[in-house]
């Protein structure tokens, strides 16, 4: 049990240290910066710039691994399945009795 507490607790503290990161990163990128996009233009901090951009970027990996993560989980699936059946074939030719010719 205390080892669970001493894993929450690391990774409390991992949160922590990641969270004070991202507010040194805010303060020191505070600058206002000139964001042109097709529709428009916008003055927005430089550190929410950079990080809407990296939340762009996971968001399109994950949408580009989805479908062959899918596909992982289908085939895992279909395994599972067949190594079921496979188990239940060999349970019942462990019961069928052997005959002596």
């Amino acid at each position: 049990m205390g080892e669970i507490k001493t894993v929450r607790f690391i990774k409390l503290i991992f949160i922590l240290l990641i969270m004070m990161i991202g507010a040194a990163f805010a303060v020191m990128n505070a600058e206002p910066v000139m964001l042109d996009y097709y529709f428009g233009a916008r003055e927005l901090p430089l550190s929410v710039i950079l990080v809407g951009a990296i939340a762009l970027g996971a968001l399109l990996g994950i949408l580009a691994s989805l479908g062959s993560s899918l596909r992982l989980r289908r085939e895992n699936m279909n395994l599972r399945h067949k190594a079921r059946l496979a188990r239940q074939e060999v349970n019942n030719l462990r019961s069928i009795p052997i005959k002596d010719s």
